[in-house]
């Protein structure tokens, strides 16, 4: 059985990934932060955040199709609510994938703490944000 996914809500989560990231990393909101623990340089010129941000896009196009599709696949299998089915597997996947292997990778790189906590906070809210667009709009059932 394929899942059955809306893609226009997977690209709305997709862009919306994009809103998030800009607010949670502007300066005024945890960019200043996040820039001085990851030691980031932000005055470097625009161009060189030009693979990044596209590397983003299809990073954040994935991470929603395969929520979509995880969605669809839990909410079949519990039945009920396809916005809850949505939102409490994007928590989960979160939680089990993102926060664990952020958590693994920054202890062993000795990164500072708060950087973790930064990190996985916005991906946190990042999947939230998803789960909610994709959760308000059911695939279509054929």
């Amino acid at each position: 059985m394929v899942p059955e996914i809306n893609y226009w809500a997977v690209l709305i989560a997709t862009a919306s990934s994009m809103v998030v990231g800009s607010v949670w990393y502007a300066p005024k909101v945890f960019g200043t932060r996040w820039s001085r623990l990851a030691n980031v340089d932000m005055d470097r010129p625009g161009s060189s955040a030009t693979m990044a941000i596209i590397t983003t896009v299809i990073v954040s196009f994935i991470t929603s199709w395969v929520l979509a599709g995880a969605s669809a696949i839990a909410w079949h299998f519990y039945d009920g609510s396809f916005f809850w089915a949505s939102v409490v597997t994007g928590v989960l996947l979160w939680a089990g994938f993102t926060a664990a292997r952020f958590i693994t990778h920054d202890a062993f790189e000795g990164r500072p703490t708060g950087l973790t906590v930064m990190n996985i906070a916005h991906e946190l809210v990042t999947i939230v944000i998803m789960a909610v667009l994709i959760g308000v709009w059911p695939p279509a059932l054929g």
